[in-house]
């Protein structure tokens, strides 16, 4: 007899389980070409089933060519069915045995740009998802508009321009799935091969990787600890750029806020050039010394692309981002959106409106600052405390992230493997560079969703370990 297992606690139906089992030993070659199956009747009697359950799930295989049927014979495994990879694949997901006792310690993650996931309010947005569920007409969960939903629009023009200083229209913003849709999409309208983009120096590695996959050529422009040095903008008329990128509010990774003469110099080198300037705004609520830098967009709406996300300041796992164009662009970036996804998910677009409009966001907000300040805090007093003036740091009056450098310590691939080794991982300014060779003594510090127990254990892990090296 074939031997099967059948369990009623499951919730997969009964037919379902056979079917597998079956499937699944022809795949395998358990059972194998003219290989007979026992008869319905004797098959259900071992199993205790109803014979209609072995009936269907033989008609089921028998449909899609697993078996055979002989009239007056029986059911026999058709030919050619035999599938090495998937017997491999089965073998290969077996649960490998542990030794009990060697659980491997926790690491300590310093990953930047991560928020404070176990505060997300998830009481407050189920309520919103949940009105959502029930008021939102049926229209709602048809396909929408690649722009997004005029009611989230709506408010969140309102609320850019309360909190950012960004000037626009709510037809002027097109929904995205996270600010790295809304760069690809800045990349498919804009970018060709042989294009030219000027951007800081370091900036962040995907970024540079989007726009390079596009055919453009990177100019970098290095940054100081106020970010992009206007002066060293390339002003060849031989070759004009399509957009300069920056991070102005707080760069990233140096953390620099580019004062206002710099952005006037910036508007003015946009204008010479005739070429955009792309506003990624990636995490400027939080601020701790003083009150949210004013946008670049909202002094020149007419040559910036500005780019938002709610990832840094409610959840990654919301995908919500957005770009606020020039009018003169709108239309071709719906007409990217529409051909890249369609549109972003509504019910979530509907839920954060409500979100936005009711007070929720902002007062979240200024909660979540607090934390955030008291962990900055810890984090810039446990380096000094146990580094001395061994440690420089940059960028500490805003975003979620330090970065630090180590006086005497020039780090590689071996340094990042001896502290993922004692159970703390950092992040290398490096990666992010273009120009390679000037960062390579800094690391990035990421401290919005790391405990101050987590942070102080840190700091002392990274002591044992660079005390090899100091």
């Amino acid at each position: 007899m074939l031997w099967m297992s059948i369990d009623r606690e499951k919730p997969m139906s009964l037919i379902r389980q056979l079917y597998t089992e079956i499937r699944t030993k022809i795949l395998q070659g358990e059972i194998t070409t003219g290989y007979k199956l026992p008869s319905t009747r004797s098959l259900a009697a071992e199993l205790q089933v109803s014979r209609n359950v072995v009936v269907e799930a033989y008609d089921q295989l028998l449909a899609e060519g697993y078996i055979e049927s002989t009239q007056g014979s029986g059911y026999f495994v058709a030919s050619g069915i035999y599938l090495e990879q998937h017997a491999r694949i089965r073998k290969q997901a077996e649960p490998q045995p542990q030794n009990i006792g060697e659980e491997a310690e926790p690491c300590i993650d310093f990953r930047s740009g991560v928020p404070a996931l176990e505060l997300f309010p998830r009481t407050v947005w189920g309520k919103m998802v949940q009105r959502v569920c029930q008021e939102a007409p049926a229209s709602a969960f048809g396909y929408g508009r690649p722009e997004g939903q005029p009611e989230l629009r709506e408010v969140l023009s309102r609320y850019l321009y309360r909190m950012r200083g960004v000037q626009c229209e709510p037809w002027q913003i097109v929904m995205t799935s996270g600010a790295t849709q809304a760069l690809s999409l800045i990349a498919k309208v804009l970018l060709f091969p042989g294009s030219t983009v000027q951007m800081e120096d370091p900036i962040t590695h995907d970024i540079q990787t989007i726009f390079r996959s596009a055919g453009a050529t990177i100019q970098p422009v290095a940054t100081d600890a106020h970010g992009m040095v206007m002066e060293n903008l390339p002003k060849s008329p031989l070759t004009t750029p399509s957009f300069v990128f920056v991070t102005p509010s707080h760069q990233f990774p140096l953390g620099g806020t580019l004062p206002i003469q710099r952005r006037i110099q910036l508007i003015q080198h946009a204008r010479e050039m005739d070429c955009y300037i792309v506003e990624d705004d990636y995490d400027s609520e939080f601020r701790y010394e003083s009150a949210p830098i004013s946008s670049i967009q909202g002094l020149a709406p007419d040559r910036v692309i500005y780019i938002g996300s709610f990832s840094k300041i409610l959840s990654p796992g919301l995908r919500l981002g957005y770009l606020v164009l020039p009018p003169s662009l709108v239309k071709a970036y719906q007409e990217a959106k529409w051909f890249t996804d369609l549109h972003t998910s509504t019910l979530d677009q509907l839920a954060l409106g409500h979100f936005i409009e009711e007070g929720h966001l902002e007062k979240y907000i200024s909660r979540v600052k607090k934390l955030y300040k008291k962990r900055r805090k810890c984090l810039t007093d446990a380096l000094r405390q146990v580094f001395g003036e061994q440690v420089c740091i940059w960028g500490e009056s805003a975003g979620l992230h330090i970065v630090a450098s180590f006086a005497g310590i020039t780090f590689t691939h071996e340094h990042f493997a001896a502290l993922e080794a004692n159970g703390v991982r950092l992040y290398p300014v490096e990666e992010h560079a273009i120009l390679k060779g000037r960062h390579e003594d800094k690391v990035i510090i990421g401290y919005g969703n790391v405990s101050e127990e987590q942070i102080q254990e840190g700091v002392s892990r990274l002591k044992s370990v660079f005390d090899r090296w100091m």
